[in-house]
């Protein structure tokens, strides 16, 4: 099983760039394809709140892959915890 944990940009539908943290991993032994983990937020705004298909995680050096947004639950006042699904290969 393949893992990342470190800094991401969560990239929405209309361009918006969000930085934050992820934890990702692979689903299945040896296959990419298969992926999901959460996403930490920097900040919270209400276009990250109604984010659900169609979104972009970049890690750093470039890598990105396509994610879609199954649940956003409150951690505190101010912070979320975004749990996500890859779309295609892994970026890790």
């Amino acid at each position: 099983m393949a893992t990342y944990s470190g800094p991401a940009t969560l990239i929405l539908v209309d361009g918006a760039r969000v930085a934050g943290m992820a934890s990702l991993g692979t689903n299945n032994r040896g296959d990419l394809n298969g992926w999901s983990g959460t996403f930490r937020p920097d900040h919270v705004s209400a276009d990250l709140r109604d984010a659900s298909d169609g979104l972009q995680l970049e890690l750093p050096y470039d890598q990105i892959g396509a994610v879609a947004v199954t649940k956003i639950r409150k951690l505190l006042a101010t912070q979320v915890l975004v749990s996500l699904v890859g779309r295609g290969p892994a970026p890790f």
